[in-house]
């Protein structure tokens, strides 16, 4: 780490110069991914930690949203993982990268937001009169209910034919007057934010610019180091909106070798030494360590693409490839499914056979957290390389 001149005036001087390596390694640490885990603080200090876990409704070894708790503090209890979130009101569920578990101390954070929604009043459906005050008036007096409870979720038709019921809560969850309190067989369950959310932390008043200092500033944090665009990406700010505050957040600027962009880091994480035990696992997709695939590349030089709703004739690696950190580096990558006690690897790819120990190494452990019993391997990309992955498993 070297001391540089700066680049445009607007950017403070002086700017610190970053290896490549020395970029990722903050950036593993940054992510809970090098160095001891905070096992104390557990699922709840992942969730703190990141700022933000990225939901989706695919389960194959499990939901995503338990495997980046997984991924960093190995065989976590899965029922522990959804106790951490929803119980005494911890986390609340909102638009941030995508559908996200935030900290519930981040809900005044979002004031900006729901704002916004509510300047949009019809937010793409129409809704019939005093629907929405039925919903609400329902959550008042029986909440919290899933939309099922509340008079149905659909129409009927596609699945994006919502029912009124179904839009109203919706829209009052946009606004802030409901929040999403737990998940219950993958159902949104609402209450009235004035029940759930602690009374210190109910409030819209954070105005725009403080709402977007504070997320940029968290954002750079969960980084360690990131361009622009990295760190509009993690709450999916708009540039013009990081613009406007990261010289306020508390970020440096630096240069990072090889980085065609500025960027800024976390002044903590330049100032301690990175140093600690790399976790060797498999990662979802949507967990935030590669959830920006153009970061993915930038920083680990590996391209990966989630083949889910890719048609099956046209899936390089796989419908739900977890790529395999190990070392600090992403090694392969898996596409897993289950088979009763049988964790199946459907395809395999290995960057060489320095990735074959640390493929059986996280195939393993991810069998014995799900409940398997024995791993299966059916193909591997290099051919000369299954055979010693198939022997390492068994």
């Amino acid at each position: 780490m070297t001391i540089a001149a700066s680049g445009p005036a607007s950017r403070p001087r002086p700017e610190v110069a970053l290896s490549a390596d020395e970029a990722r390694r903050i950036a593993l640490r940054a992510q809970g991914l090098l160095g001891a885990p905070d096992r104390r603080a557990g699922v709840r200090g992942v969730l703190r930690h990141l700022g933000a876990v990225q939901l989706d409704t695919i389960s194959v070894l499990a939901r995503s949203h338990e495997l980046i708790p997984y991924a960093r503090l190995g065989a976590v209890g899965r029922a522990a993982v959804e106790s951490a979130y929803w119980t005494e009101t911890h986390a609340f569920e909102y638009w941030s990268h995508a559908a996200c578990v935030l900290p519930i101390e981040e809900w005044p954070y979002f004031a900006f937001r729901r704002r916004a929604y509510r300047g949009r009043p019809h937010w793409y459906h129409e809704l019939p009169d005093g629907a929405y005050e039925t919903v609400v008036k329902r959550l008042r007096e029986d909440g919290p209910l899933t939309a099922t409870e509340l008079g149905g979720a659909k129409n009927g038709g596609p699945w994006w034919d919502w029912s009124a019921a179904k839009v109203a809560v919706e829209r009052a969850l946009m606004y802030g007057e409901v929040v999403c309190v737990e998940r219950r067989g993958w159902k949104r369950v609402y209450n009235l934010a004035e029940r759930a959310v602690p009374g210190d932390l109910l409030h819209d008043g954070l105005d725009d610019a403080e709402c977007l200092r504070r997320l940029v500033g968290l954002a750079g944090q969960a980084l360690g180091v990131g361009t622009r665009a990295d760190i509009a990406d993690y709450h999916r700010l708009k540039a013009e909106q990081v613009d406007a505050v990261i010289a306020d957040s508390g970020l440096v600027p630096v240069t990072v070798a090889g980085w065609d962009k500025p960027a800024w880091a976390d002044p903590e994480a330049l100032a301690t030494p990175v140093r600690g035990r790399h976790r060797t696992t498999l990662l979802s997709p949507f967990d935030s360590l590669i959830w920006d695939r153009a970061r993915t590349e930038r920083i680990f030089g590996f391209t990966h693409r989630l083949e889910a709703y890719v048609p099956k004739p046209k899936r390089v690696h796989g419908y739900f490839a977890m790529p395999l950190l190990a070392g600090g580096r992403l090694l392969g990558r898996v596409d897993p499914a289950r088979e009763g006690k049988t964790l199946v690897a459907r395809q395999v790819s290995l960057e060489g056979p320095k990735a074959v120990a640390p493929m059986a190494e996280a195939l393993l452990e991810a069998a014995g957290w799900v409940g398997c019993e024995s791993v299966r391997i059916e193909r591997v990309d290099s051919p000369e390389l299954g055979a010693a992955l198939t022997a390492a498993v068994a």
